[in-house]
């Protein structure tokens, strides 16, 4: 029987498992990936991440690591690579279904992120042929474009970073969008203009050329109707992800355009189960890793106090605390 059981190892529920371990919690963590960090570890691994505290600046990856890292100071235990299908009460507590595992658990947060996940597609004829052939969704290394004309689909943060990390990597960096406007930070703007970036606006990639791999796309402008040949090395698609909370949806939770809702104490309509980070709505939600580290602190807080009716809600500063050593 475990204290709490948290659902997703993303830099959230990585966050979650420290946190419940430092209130003496026992800890079960769930991920269907293979490997812990959610989405830094597996769609954005060469990013860079800015405003995550105490980081003037941290590769996605290493941030990633260290939260692991942190999170298995109190050796929770971690169940990777299975896919949570049912949450079903039982007397005083909950069994989580895990792959073949059945976990009981006196409480649960959900930090699933933004659930399952699969890249928007340009819907172009042969885009999936040219998959892993010159075609990706995303850079997983950075160095392995090192020297190449890179081209760059999308007009949000992601591909504005992209954009950027590889301007002094790639021979030519080239960022195709449908439009003159971005959907991205405002300083991402400002660096994109400055650099040396060639911005392809108001153009769609149409057609993929090549044999064995990827060595042309064409484009055509959507004011003008023409259509231009662009040879290039590396063509990185991010025009979003269409996400999915898969059998999350069947637990009888309360969800709104996609997301659990949850109080202010990150109470979910369902005793004992709670819900931090991208995959949860209140009044005030913002979508980052500094809220959602801070609104899974408060889960675990509130999760304590259902566990242990005598602990108070405020454990006090770590700086008090005496912490077993980080391996």
């Amino acid at each position: 029987m475990k204290d709490v059981t948290i659902i997703g190892a993303g830099p959230v529920g990585l966050f979650g498992a420290f946190y419940a371990g430092l209130r003496g919690m026992s800890v079960c963590v769930v991920d269907s990936l293979a490997e812990p960090g959610g989405q830094l570890a597996a769609l954005y691994p060469e990013k860079m991440v800015y405003d995550m505290p105490g980081f003037p600046e941290v590769v996605a990856s290493d941030l990633a690591r260290e939260l692991f890292r942190q999170a298995s100071r109190f050796t929770p235990e971690f169940l990777l690579g299975r896919r949570c299908e049912t949450l079903t009460r039982v007397d005083d507590h909950w069994v989580v279904r895990a792959g073949d595992a059945d976990i009981a658990t006196k409480t649960v947060i959900i930090c699933a992120g933004v659930g399952a996940f699969s890249p928007t597609k340009m819907d172009v004829e042969r885009e999936e042929y040219f998959e892993g052939r010159g075609l990706t969704y995303g850079v997983r290394d950075k160095e392995a474009l090192r020297g190449k004309r890179v081209a760059i689909v999308g007009g949000g943060d992601s591909a504005l970073d992209w954009a950027l990390g590889l301007e002094l990597i790639a021979s030519e960096v080239f960022l195709i969008h449908r439009r003159d406007g971005f959907r991205a930070h405002e300083d991402s703007v400002r660096r994109l203009v400055a650099s040396t970036v060639q911005q392809r606006l108001w153009e769609v990639v149409v057609g993929l050329e090549g044999e064995e791999c990827l060595t042309s796309v064409v484009t055509e402008h959507k004011l003008t109707g023409e259509r231009c040949r662009l040879e290039i090395d590396a063509l990185v698609v991010n025009i979003g992800f269409k996400t999915n909370l898969g059998p999350l949806k069947a637990w009888g939770l309360s969800i709104e355009k996609n997301k659990i809702v949850v109080d202010t104490q990150m109470r979910t309509n369902l005793d004992g189960v709670f819900s931090a980070g991208d995959v949860c709505t209140h009044d005030a939600k913002l979508d980052l890793i500094a809220t959602g580290v801070g609104e899974v602190c408060t889960a675990v807080n509130f999760a304590k106090v259902l566990v242990d009716p005598d602990s108070k809600v405020f454990p006090g500063h770590s700086s008090d605390m005496t912490l077993p050593e980080l391996q």
